[in-house]
């Protein structure tokens, strides 16, 4: 059977005249993306159907489930985010109880949302020296389990998470379906995993009933691709693919598909080679950095993702944002995101060795820069769970108002307020503001990390800043 890319490229070099979608009929001259749209077409005979696979498309996720180890693999064209729709969605009653790791990205609160659950929350793990979240063990998934009035419908665990820390999933697993509980991965960091000598094993390998994997993010594949697994036999497939069909577009991109058959193509041919890449640009930048003074990159016995590059300077001189600031304008080095102490950066296999040397270049420079400044002892991020008083799908539908910082503690959240990226909420509606709550917010502000949620007062409070709260009677 042949790929998808190669039997588009086919179609349009033949003398088939397209009068069907989309607009652009396949006229090279209607846009400067020349070559997207020579391969961009709806679903006209030969080309199979995303919702009804039965030929090419089908063909191509029997290669990505051969490729990744799953019992079946799906193509997602709206993101991992509408991989977690519908796995929550399909592995939960509406209505139902799902355990969760608190930080999770915030598609799986919408889901929550969506189908009206209750959100039972493992205790939160910090690695504090650098204000990230940490891994899992079975051990804390039994014990909150062997705790609860009720058995939760699923587990919903992030691995790895955005900075590269790893759940030990295979021991997750055990412990989910002793209980009969199925687990949900959402892998969207880990798509390379399980792909090469090296490298952490997948979660489908390690167990998971459903993970999801964004391709775009660590392998060659566009922006917007990701993949679902599913691996157990605890959860429907035609349940899942119900929901598939509702949460991605009835018009799926066959130049996002062709992306996506074409990346698992190459990681079949040659992950070996691409994970040898990655590992060595892992490996050159841990010792470039070793010897610095106040900058450090932690290595892969803390976090375990090769492909996450966590730079953090243990100096009262810079905050991660002022590095993320200083890497972008002055080194030309686009970083991923800043957190409150870190800056990260994301390699993968085709990184090229020039870029990685300029960014050691640059960071031992910034370092020496910092000649002379105090340690900070302990940088660290407490974080409690909030009081939930009203469950987050009641929460966010109910009357709203908008209140000053000053005057919010105490009152009931009605809008998520997050970090952007990567996206996990710091309070979630249906929560109470805590007093320490509006410090870190405008200590965040102040750093200049993008803060979602906060409003900016021009309709009620002009110059204040405030959170919308649900209303009082």
């Amino acid at each position: 059977m042949p790929d998808l890319y190669s039997e588009l490229i086919k179609l349009s070099e033949s003398d088939v005249y397209p009068f069907h979608m989309p607009g652009h009929k396949r006229n090279l001259e209607s846009t400067p993306l020349k070559g997207a749209f020579r391969c961009d077409i709806t679903e006209i005979d030969g080309f199979d159907n995303l919702h009804d696979e039965r030929g090419i498309i089908l063909e191509a996720e029997k290669r990505a489930a051969k490729l990744f180890g799953a019992k079946k693999s799906f193509f997602l064209i709206n993101g991992s985010t509408a991989g977690v729709l519908s796995a929550v969605s399909a592995a939960v009653r509406e209505g139902g109880r799902i355990l969760a790791a608190r930080g999770s990205h915030k598609s799986f609160y919408h889901a929550a949302y969506l189908r009206r659950l209750d959100i039972e929350y493992l205790p939160v793990k910090m690695i504090d020296k650098y204000g990230i979240y940490d891994g899992y063990t079975g051990y804390d998934i039994e014990k909150v389990l062997k705790e609860s009035e009720k058995l939760p419908d699923a587990v919903f665990i992030t691995s790895p998470t955005y900075e590269g820390r790893c759940s030990d999933l295979r021991d997750i697993a055990d412990v989910c379906h002793r209980y009969g509980i199925p687990l949900i991965v959402d892998a969207a960091h880990g798509a390379h995993f399980g792909l090469g000598l090296g490298m952490p094993e997948s979660a489908a390998g390690q167990g998971a009933d459903i993970s999801i994997c964004s391709l775009h993010k660590t392998l060659p594949s566009m922006t917007q691709t990701a993949i679902i697994h599913l691996c157990g036999d605890i959860i429907e497939e035609d349940r899942l693919k119900r929901f598939l069909k509702i949460y991605q577009s009835s018009s799926p991109s066959y130049v996002l598909m062709s992306s996506i058959d074409l990346c698992i193509k190459e990681m079949t041919e040659n992950a070996a080679s691409f994970t040898e890449k990655l590992l060595s640009f892992r490996q050159r930048i841990q010792d470039g950095v070793k010897d610095l003074e106040h900058i450090q990159i932690p290595d892969l016995s803390i976090l375990q993702d090769p492909a996450k590059v966590l730079i953090y300077a243990d100096s009262d001189k810079m905050t991660g944002q002022r590095l993320y600031d200083i890497l972008r304008e002055e080194y030309k080095l686009q970083l991923e995101m800043a957190t409150e102490h870190c800056a990260l950066g994301i390699l993968s296999g085709w990184d090229r060795p020039e870029g990685i040397e300029r960014l050691i270049e640059s960071l031992c420079e910034i370092d020496r820069g910092l000649i002379g400044s105090s340690y900070l002892d302990d940088k660290k991020m407490s974080f409690e769970l909030p009081e939930c008083r009203i469950p987050l799908y009641k929460a966010w539908d109910m009357e709203r108002e908008e209140v000053p910082l000053n005057r919010a503690a105490g009152r009931i959240s009605a809008e998520f307020i997050n970090l952007y990226p990567p996206g996990i909420p710091l309070i979630v509606p249906g929560e109470v503001y805590g007093r320490d709550f509006f410090g870190m917010i405008d200590e965040c502000l102040q750093e200049g990390l993008n803060v979602q949620g906060v409003t900016d007062g021009r309709t009620t409070m002009p110059g204040r800043r405030g959170v919308l709260c649900v209303k009082q009677k």
